[in-house]
């Protein structure tokens, strides 16, 4: 495996505080004044609540210029009259209808489809703590990364919340795959990711529409693809503000199962043939 790592010293300030010089420079080499440089994809199902303040949240947060894509499957949906209703005072929110069938993955698709960002993001409505990564993530994007993940497992990342259930198949799960099949990421299966959007038609997604399956398979194809992948860690917090988890334990599973074996196997494969580059900011280990 070659790692290429962004060594911080101790007592240094935070990635962050070099952020913004790398960030505008990209910004101006990539983007316009007149063009988002960055397009937030935010998938939705009845999510009025949650919605509302993130929207808040990333508007008070970013500056880098850029567009919110809200994605809903039915336009009876409840989160509807929320997105009008902040389109008010916030033009860069912009609602989408997935007409490519239900499910995270067809509204990914949707979603990409109209983005007009260099960069794309994926986001939960319901998860408002993983917005403080977001400039760490550009500026990976910024530093040469195709694909960059968020991680819950490693580098004081958390995961708080949610289902009891979920959460430890998930923590399971990603250290074994991380250990048996050699994917250098160590939280395959978190939804949140950020990529140059030519890269996303070297994806070829194929997950059936079940949950944020589709974020794995993500994680296993940008890597046999040969993308420059990147990992911040994230304190992630499910849920807070209400709404309705759709984890259904029978088909979660079942469907996360084959794309573990799927990817095992092929990135060991693929191993042999070349070794992935990752980059992080401020890691003082490498993964193992």
């Amino acid at each position: 495996m070659s790692l290429e790592l962004e060594e911080q010293p101790a007592g240094a300030p935070t990635a962050t505080t070099f952020l913004r010089p790398a960030l505008q420079h990209a910004v101006s080499e990539e983007g316009s004044s007149a063009a988002p440089y960055l397009s937030i994809l935010l998938p939705v199902r009845d999510e009025g609540v949650n919605l509302r303040i993130m929207l808040r949240v990333l508007r008070a947060v970013l500056d880098v210029p850029h567009e919110v894509l809200v994605v809903y499957d039915d336009p009876a949906d409840k989160t509807v009259p929320v997105i009008q209703e902040m389109q008010r005072s916030s033009p860069n929110i912009r609602r989408v209808l997935n007409t490519m069938g239900r499910g995270v993955i067809n509204a990914i698709r949707s979603g990409v489809a109209v983005a007009e960002g260099k960069v794309v993001l994926i986001f939960a409505a319901d998860e408002v703590g993983p917005v403080l990564a977001i400039e760490d993530m550009l500026e990976l994007i910024s530093r040469g990364c195709d694909f960059v993940s968020c991680t819950r497992y490693a580098y004081g990342g958390r995961r708080l919340g949610g289902s009891l259930v979920g959460g430890l198949l998930s923590v399971l799960a990603n250290k074994a795959f991380h250990a048996i099949s050699g994917c250098v990421l160590s939280d395959a299966t978190t939804g949140i990711k950020m990529f140059r959007r030519e890269a996303f038609a070297q994806l070829h997604l194929e997950a059936r529409p079940i949950g944020w399956a589709v974020a794995f398979e993500m994680s296993i194809k940008a890597q046999l693809a040969g993308m420059t992948l990147g990992e911040v860690p994230i304190i992630s917090i499910d849920r807070l503000y209400g709404g309705k988890s759709t984890f259904r334990l029978g088909p979660w599973v079942y469907e996360y199962l084959w794309w573990f074996l799927w990817g095992t196997q092929r990135l060991r494969a693929a191993a042999k043939l070349h070794a992935p580059v990752v980059k992080r900011l401020g890691q003082s280990r490498p993964i193992r």
